[in-house]
């Protein structure tokens, strides 16, 4: 019996996927150029002007291409110095009638500048996104954006809550370097994918941690900043399973009749699978999580997921969640305190 009520099934790539996929490619390509100046040339291009863009606190909103560059890019181009974008993942799919391309790699240079209200660091800085796009006619109408901006304060020792049980630091793209797909997938192959990432998604909270048997003994799961990375399914148990238990109800908050909280996007893609929702989890805060002793509050997760899928069993896992924003509804302004 499944622990969570059902729920729409994960969509697959599609040949509109693929042909959405070149462009954004095409779009990403320009990070590549000397001159900043074509990014933005190329982020107003394949934006619609009134594209709504979801993004990570503290920027949380912006508005088209140029809130794209202007509120995201730009602020990460002026602090680190040798500005550069590297994507390990670039998948898509199509979920109830709507299109949706993905990436998930980490901006780098050196961290000379503030940005996001964060003091530089003077050394070289990793910055991990993730970005889910919704797109239209070949236009980006939809977008969320996170950034592992958590990872970045705890890589330079200035986080001021608990530290998490795992590893934090770097996190690599898959490690058979095949996470960027152009070509159409299989069909069959990414339906397969998908459909074993949501058979095991709806055994979370199950009491005996049934959700296990679907991972392989050695996977991987790198989690957010905040929450760590570990190596194994029992290690990841025992970060699992009292995560769970540390939000009363943790889910979608259908059961208790909760609306505007679940999925936006997920799909299959040849071996790999993707999720994302803003928010996607809600829950009410009963145990201490990173330090911060419950109240009772409930609160909201920006969560999104990359899988990778061998041999009928999942292998990797990449997990953002907005940590800054979910420390702030737990009463933590955490850019603020490290000011």
């Amino acid at each position: 019996m499944n622990a969570r009520p059902p729920r729409p099934s994960m969509g697959v790539a599609t040949k509109r996927t693929a042909a959405n996929k070149v462009i954004y490619k095409s779009f990403l390509d320009s990070f590549n150029k000397a001159e900043l100046s074509q990014t933005k040339a190329a982020t107003q291009a394949i934006f619609a002007s009134d594209a709504l863009i979801d993004a990570a606190h503290p920027i949380n909103r912006a508005t088209g291409g140029d809130g794209y560059f202007d509120d995201i890019i730009s602020p990460m181009a002026v602090g680190l110095r040798g500005f550069q974008r590297r994507n390990d993942i670039l998948i898509g799919g199509k979920y109830q009638g709507d299109e949706w391309v993905t990436s998930m790699g980490c901006y780098c240079g050196h961290f000379s500048e503030p940005m996001f209200g964060i003091a530089p660091s003077h050394r070289m800085e990793f910055v991990r996104f993730g970005e889910f796009h919704r797109m239209e006619a070949g236009k980006i109408v939809q977008s969320q954006v996170f950034l592992g901006l958590a990872e970045l304060i705890i890589a330079m020792g200035r986080w001021p809550l608990s530290p998490s049980p795992g590893y934090e630091g770097m996190v690599p793209g898959p490690s058979t370097h095949d996470g960027i797909i152009l070509d159409g997938s299989n069909p069959e192959k990414s339906r397969a994918s998908g459909d074993l990432v949501e058979t095991m998604l709806l055994q979370l909270t199950s009491p005996d941690a049934a959700w296990q048997k679907y991972w392989y003994d050695d996977m991987l799961w790198y989690g957010p900043g905040g929450f760590g990375s570990y190596v194994s399914v029992e290690s990841f148990r025992a970060f699992q399973v009292p995560f769970e238990q540390t939000f009363e109800g943790w889910g979608d908050g259908r059961l208790e009749g909760i609306e505007g909280v679940g999925v936006n996007c997920k799909a299959g893609d040849g071996d790999y699978a993707f999720l994302s929702g803003w928010p996607a989890i809600t829950g009410v805060h009963v145990k201490p999580f990173m330090g911060i002793n419950p109240d009772g509050k409930r609160i909201y997760m920006r969560d999104c997921d990359w899988w990778r899928c061998k041999g009928g069993r999942i292998i990797e896992n990449w997990c953002m969640v907005d940590t800054l924003h979910l420390a702030n509804q737990l009463g933590r302004d955490v850019i603020s305190e490290i000011a």
